[in-house]
């Protein structure tokens, strides 16, 4: 055996033990569950609490009632916040009075209407899923891919166009095909940064934003002009696509739930089964915890980072595809309202893990169909942004947490290896 042959075996027993270092002891299942999910589950109520102070500080109603009395005052806050965490948890989960009276009725379409707001939670949840993959599995091969706005936009547009200008095909294949050219047209997003990044050393953050520029401008091009719909007075809009293209919806209008949930979950799977049951994900794994050790240890350090560029555009692609092909039916200027920019917070949230991921993005996508409840209240929309972005703070900063409620480091955390990749990643 040569001596180039026994640094690389040596370097990767090292790289195995770093980026899975065998535990000192092992915690039963749920108890090491309840440890996971008790700082985030303590962020998201510190959240709420103080999004209920801005509430209150923000309300008119409130403010009255203490020219009245100190005592009014209070009584105005409280019901104040009870009432907007009720309309908030309401929109997003449903009315639990509605949902058991149409239980008790039988009423199929009753019940379908009264679960009606967990339904359109999870539609609003499926392209947070998609997205905070594509941040997620870059965190983990050791890039920050800020371009998923970009990314996202350009998977529409194949999808929209596959959608639209394919005729004839069924659905089996149409609907598969248009998701497909989705998640190449992010793929081919992803690939110019990741490119940069191996052959020149340009910085993939500096790079991905100015992609996502072109991709903006792209759009309003195309849609204003190749791309745009026969009749519709000059607006961007693209034609509308083909009905074998479109991913399925489960129950009739104004209920919008489809199978793209079931294909975000399937996704997240397959992103987890890649990374964590793979060789090819151990390599990525192992290039984003250090590069330098990978690289001592024969790993091609170039075809990865370009590999786990181009696999986040993908992902971001199906992001973009999902909504054109369950939810609008057709691509406009206004497809995302920020599902790029927020998946880097919902990467950081589930600490850039599949699972943790899709319960991030679920609380995403609550707080922001129940928003649309709370509005009716006067209480303004960026409310829950802010809510938001508090969750994320305390999520992101864990000691803050801790000395809160007083909760000590678990002895694991303190006996085990961490290494961190952009974002905060663990491995």
């Amino acid at each position: 055996m040569s001596e180039k042959q026994q640094k690389q075996d040596v370097g990767k027993v090292l790289l195995d033990e770093l980026v899975n270092p065998p535990a000192p002891k092992k915690a039963g299942r749920w108890s090491k569950v309840g440890r996971a999910l008790l700082l985030p589950a303590l962020a998201v109520l510190t959240g709420l609490i103080l999004g209920a102070s801005l509430i209150v500080v923000t309300s008119e109603d409130v403010w009255a009632a203490f020219q009245v009395s100190f005592g009014a005052g209070l009584g105005s806050a409280w019901n104040t916040i009870t009432s907007a965490y009720a309309a908030l948890f309401a929109g997003a989960l449903g009315d639990p009075v509605r949902i058991i009276q149409a239980l008790q009725s039988g009423n199929a379409v009753e019940i379908r209407r009264s679960i009606n707001p967990i339904l359109e939670s999870l539609v609003n949840a499926t392209p947070y899923i998609f997205a905070g993959l594509a941040v997620a599995l870059g965190f983990r091969a050791g890039v920050f891919n800020i371009g998923v706005e970009g990314q996202l936009f350009m998977g529409a547009i194949a999808a929209t166009y596959v959608g639209y200008a394919v005729k004839g095909l069924p659905g089996f294949i149409h609907m598969p095909l248009a998701l497909l050219a989705g998640a190449l047209g992010g793929a081919a997003w992803g690939f110019v940064p990741g490119w940069l990044k191996a052959r020149t050393g340009g910085h993939e953050v500096i790079n991905t934003i100015m992609m996502n520029y072109i991709a903006f401008r792209l759009t309003e091009y195309l849609l204003g002009g190749p791309m745009t719909r026969p009749g519709s007075g000059g607006l961007p809009l693209s034609p509308i696509i083909e009905k074998s293209a479109e991913i399925p919806q489960f129950f009739p209008a104004p209920i919008r739930f489809h199978l793209g949930f079931f294909i975000a979950l399937a996704t997240a799977y397959g992103v987890y089964w890649l990374l964590f049951k793979t060789t090819w994900g151990f390599n990525l794994r192992t290039v984003g915890a250090n590069p330098n050790a990978a690289r001592y240890a024969g790993m091609d350090i170039t075809r990865n980072t370009i590999l786990a560029m181009s696999l986040a555009g993908a992902l971001a692609g199906l992001a973009g595809a999902n909504q054109i092909l369950a939810v609008n039916r057709s691509m406009a200027i206004g497809l995302s309202p920020g599902y790029g920019f927020d998946s880097i917070a919902l990467a950081l949230i589930g600490n850039s893990t599949p699972i943790g991921v899709v319960l991030a993005s679920l609380l995403f996508g609550a707080l922001r169909n129940g928003a649309t409840r709370m509005e009716l209240l006067r209480i303004p929309n960026d409310i829950v942004s802010i809510i938001q972005a508090l969750i994320l703070a305390f999520v992101a900063a864990p000691a803050i947490i801790r000395t809160i409620y007083r909760i000590k480091p678990s002895k694991e955390a303190d006996s085990t290896v961490n290494i961190r990749s952009w974002g905060g990643g663990q491995k």
